[in-house]
């Protein structure tokens, strides 16, 4: 026999193959393989084959590192046999998929058994393990898919992208099994995933399907209306929630008086809440960090969907436009919901309303290659209001980013995002034409960060560093028509530069014993051009204790804040299905929320840290207990908290918060804390489904500073209006057939 060698090139490596006696050639898979049905192959000059071999990558994959596993009966080769590298442990790295769509699945499980390991694929449905040579069995499984597994004989470090395929309708006792496991073994505390499957499972009001309130019925969250989608978690107050969708900052999430969020569903992949434990990579709020997930649309085939309820109409496009590599998902969503002002009594003066709203979004993903992958996304939404002919709202949302990933090697990448964020309101009132206004204000900021992160076997290195730069127009006061009498009016611009730097260690100590340690370094950086007062000391802020007066040109920093924020928490296996949990964090806030109602609402305005304002800073200690019952389909948890807040900004009695050119004297810094026990019972699959929890949790505040003449409480500790010590909540599910 002899070798035909057509070409080496990589572009080519599949043309090369083995002739055998009856002439047949045989693609290079088959003829490397280790079969034994094969005496031709056999008998192969296998210095031959090494001295081609050695001209590949290391990391080459026999088998085809282009093909996607699909197959539980094939065996998938991994890794170079012939490079003459003795290793017995490889790395592993892939992305799952869809197998219709060809969307990116995120929180699939990939289990070996023996000996036991595994990972979860991350948002973007890439995941990375480490696996011992030689004929190796993964089992994948998640909620949203069918369990199945993929056979592979690992010679060394390679390539797998695995295809699933979706099953949302009953949830198989084998993929309970390995989230269960995960929850177990995993080091992070307080946190709640939210597939877009299981939204759609929860009852929601006119029929319209909603993140936010899907987030409320979570335990340890509270609402202080039903007609809010603000919302509080673990005692601290709305405006100390960081909301993200595809890495950029949502200011307002409402939409018609908070019955709706501001999000369609159809652009939502999945959603985590960090109560406690917040990862170090995030930082700018004191409670808690709600990243949303954007889907992406299906590189395989065109998809399309539309749907009319009794409030909102919306429709949705997947266009793939190159095959497996780029596509581009489009989603729109409009309301005609003026029936429900037009339904309130005579006598409310608002029967004769008006209010709509629309949003929008696309996400644009291409794969440039194996290593590099490309997102643009753009978002926007817009309410407009009306309760009489003379009295107007809107607000808008805009977000616009782009993002960058890249593998540098199998255990070695980058996430690179930039982006621009706006969040802006206006309010016309020509009522009295004598007092005829508008009156606007808006939120706008750049931002660019890099998060790298690295496997280095029991250690995963997480690193980066970023960078929000702030505009803020606090207010503007307009006259409109002839007849008024108002005086324009407006407050400074406010500019500011926050930065972080950033590093986490997930370590592997003992098969049951893991440790994740972070520490975040944030710096913010008040910015020119700017007036502000100083006051005498001992005293507070006001118009008679002003000292003097400066004057800060250009860009100059005239104020700076910043420190360390740790990150550390800790779990431990007792058994398989028990561990025990363990966590503390601190944060820092350096952009308040100015309101006059414990709601989010479309008038409110943001306040940047300033030489008067100073940032918000928290503490939070957690421990927790998580059992899983053997055999059953239940699983019990409980969590303990104890959270410390300063400089959180209350109002003094009669504070102006509207076109106020110095609101350091109508506030005042308070300190808080609060402390809460949650109880939960989840049965995630079966027929009947759901889960049931508790929360008792109490928060209050307190006017310590002994400048405060006449303190809330008599300088005591008083109840926040959102203090609500016992919290039930149930969300059932029946599947009536299968």
């Amino acid at each position: 026999m002899m070798f035909i060698l057509d070409g080496i090139s990589l572009d080519t490596v599949y043309r090369l193959g083995v002739k055998s006696e009856d002439n047949e050639k045989l693609p290079v898979s088959d003829a490397l393989s280790d079969t034994s049905q094969n005496e031709t192959v056999r008998t192969v000059d296998m210095e031959h084959v090494r001295a081609i071999s050695e001209t590949l990558p290391a990391d080459f994959a026999f088998d085809g590192a282009l093909e996607k596993a699909t197959s539980e009966n094939k065996i998938y080769t991994i890794g170079n046999r012939y490079s003459g590298d003795k290793k017995s442990k490889a790395v592993l790295t892939g992305r799952v998929t869809d197998f219709k769509t060809g969307e990116p699945m995120a929180g699939i499980n990939i289990i070996l058994k023996e000996p036991y390991t595994g990972c979860s694929t991350d948002k973007d449905g890439y995941y990375t393990i480490n696996i011992p040579v030689g004929r190796v069995k993964l089992d994948i499984s998640g909620l949203v898919v069918k369990p199945s597994s993929r056979q592979l004989m690992v010679y060394g470090d390679g390539n797998l992208d695995i295809e699933v395929v979706e099953d949302v309708k009953v949830f198989d006792e084998v993929t309970i099994s390995a989230e269960r496991m995960n929850k177990i073994k995993n080091t992070q505390i307080g946190l709640e995933t939210v597939q877009a499957a299981k939204i759609k499972n929860i009852p929601m009001v006119l029929g319209e399907v909603d993140l936010l309130r899907a987030i409320q019925t979570l335990p340890g969250v509270k609402t202080v209306g039903e007609a809010s989608s603000g919302f509080n978690v673990r005692g601290g107050a709305t405006d100390q929630n960081l909301i993200l969708f595809n890495n950029g900052t949502i200011y307002n999430p409402n939409h018609l008086f908070g019955f709706f969020t501001a999000i369609s569903p159809e652009m939502i992949k999945d959603a985590e809440l960090y109560k406690s434990s917040i990862p170090s990579k995030y930082g700018g709020r004191i409670s808690s960090v709600l990243n949303i997930n954007g889907k992406e649309a299906s590189k395989e085939k065109f998809t399309g969907s539309a749907g009319i309820g009794l409030v909102t109409s919306n429709v949705n496009l997947e266009v793939p436009i190159v095959k497996d590599r780029t596509s581009l998902l489009l989603s729109g969503r409009t309301t005609y919901s003026d029936w429900i002002l037009s339904v309130l009594p005579d006598d409310s003066g608002y029967n004769d309303g008006k209010a709509n709203f629309y949003d929008m979004g696309f996400v644009f993903s291409h794969e440039i290659n194996k290593k590099n992958l490309l997102n643009v996304y753009g978002y926007y939404s817009h309410d407009q209001f009306a309760f009489t002919k003379n009295e107007k709202y809107a607000y808008d949302n805009i977000n616009a980013s782009v993002k960058w990933r890249t593998f540098f090697n199998d255990d070695f990448m980058m996430n690179f995002s930039a982006g621009y964020d706006r969040y802006n309101y206006a309010n016309r009132d020509a009522n009295d034409e004598s007092q005829a206004f508008r009156l606007s204000f808006d939120v706008n900021q750049v931002f660019a960060k890099a998060d790298f992160s690295y496997n280095l076997g029991k250690h995963k290195l997480d690193f980066g560093v970023s960078s929000i730069l702030y505009k803020v127009n606090g207010g503007k006061f307009d006259p409109i028509g002839e007849a008024t009498q108002i005086k324009a009016d407006a407050l400074q611009e406010e500019k500011a530069l926050e930065s972080a730097v950033y590093v986490g260690d997930e370590w592997a100590v003992t098969p049951k014993l893991s440790i994740n340690a972070g520490i975040r370094y944030s710096m913010f950086n008040a910015m020119g051009p700017r007036t502000y007062n100083e006051y005498l000391p001992g005293v507070l802020p006001d118009e008679e204790t002003i000292s003097q007066t400066v004057d800060i040109g250009g860009n100059r920093i005239f104020k700076t804040y910043g420190g360390p924020e740790f990150r550390l928490s800790a779990s431990y296996m007792i058994r398989n299905n028990l561990s025990v949990k363990a966590g503390f964090n601190t944060m820092r806030q350096y952009i308040h929320k100015l309101s006059n109602t414990v709601i989010m609402s479309p008038t409110d305005t943001w306040k940047l840290s300033d030489a008067n304002i100073k940032p918000q800073k928290g503490w939070q200690a957690a421990g927790g207990v998580y059992y899983t019952l053997p055999r059953k389909d239940i699983e019990v948890s409980a969590e303990v908290y104890y959270k410390r807040m300063t400089d959180y900004l209350d109002y003094r009695s009669g504070a102006q918060l509207i076109m106020n050119h110095h609101i350091e004297t109508d506030v005042i810094g308070t300190e808080g804390y609060a402390y809460g026990a949650e109880f939960s019972l989840k049965k995630p699959s079966g027929k009947l489904n759901g889960y049931l929890s508790y929360t008792y949790s109490r928060t209050f505040l307190r006017q310590s500073d002994e400048m405060i003449a006449n303190p809330v409480n008599g300088g005591k500790w008083y109840p926040t209006t959102y203090d609500k010590p016992h919290d039930f909540k149930l969300v059932s599910n029946s599947l009536v057939s299968r």
